[in-house]
């Protein structure tokens, strides 16, 4: 095993290592914050971009001999976009070469939603079935935060495919099938096919586009969910006794605001 840090100069991946850390100091620099860690942001953005534009797909698995998975990619895509736009737009072009060639390769023809996954096939990549509820929802949020025309067109395929119209309002995981009663790794517990994190990461995605009328449905289905407690007056949702990423993430999804240009 290599240490990611260690290997930068490198050729393996370790794309979501570092696309997580260059984000958090990007959002770090956002907020005010100083050159403490412009050395490690450089280094991070420099040795993403140099692999991601030596693959001819533009991807970069997360583990090696896996499956690209599209959420992760997109981490690293919104680092260096926030990089371009605190230096004088380097590495813009590889943002916008991955955009474009995301509109134009990547859809899935069935759902119009961007691919949850690729897979290396003979040379080329190929879009691995089904879509995803929770790495879609994920997938518009984190294009929000990049192009916010293209999330938008993402969004409204998201409402349309995945929306759960009964019982309660949320994120379904799967669009071609019925899962009443299941476990998924990344989706949580599925009931009536609903899915957690999709509906939490939906949130993130009705907040930076502003949709407040499915952002108001979507806390009512996490309220429901979570169970709000209030102990010595702080509050916070009963289930992340069991579940606290869950907790911080969708304090992340409903605390997320519209971009603008940095």
């Amino acid at each position: 095993m290599e240490d990611p840090m260690e290997g930068i100069y490198g050729d393996l991946s370790h794309i979501s290592y570092y696309s997580h850390i260059a984000w958090m100091i990007s959002r770090y620099k956002q907020i005010g914050g100083d050159n403490k860690y412009d050395d490690v942001y450089h280094s991070l953005c420099k040795a993403m971009n140099r692999r991601i534009r030596q693959s001819p797909y533009l991807n970069l698995p997360t583990y090696p001999e896996e499956y690209i998975y599209i959420p992760d990619m997109l981490v690293a895509i919104v680092a260096l976009h926030n990089y371009s736009c605190q230096y004088d737009g380097k590495y813009a072009t590889t943002v916008n070469m991955w955009i474009e060639r995301a509109k134009n390769e990547w859809i899935d023809k069935e759902t119009g939603l961007l691919a949850s996954m690729l897979v290396d096939d003979a040379d080329r990549v190929a879009i691995m079935q089904p879509s995803r509820g929770s790495y879609s929802a994920l997938n518009c949020y984190y294009l929000s935060l990049i192009d916010s025309e293209f999330a938008k067109v993402q969004y409204e395929c998201l409402k349309e495919k995945f929306r759960q119209g009964y019982l309660v309002k949320g994120i379904m995981e799967y669009y071609d099938e019925t899962c009443l009663l299941g476990f998924d790794i990344d989706a949580g517990p599925i009931i009536f096919n609903l899915s957690p994190s999709g509906t939490a990461f939906a949130i993130g995605c009705a907040t930076s586009l502003e949709d407040m009328t499915f952002r108001s449905q979507l806390l009512k289905t996490a309220e429901i969910a979570g169970s709000t407690v209030t102990w010595f007056g702080k509050s916070h949702y009963w289930l992340a006794n069991w579940a606290l990423v869950g907790e911080a993430i969708t304090l992340a999804m409903r605390t997320s605001a519209p971009q603008t240009r940095m």
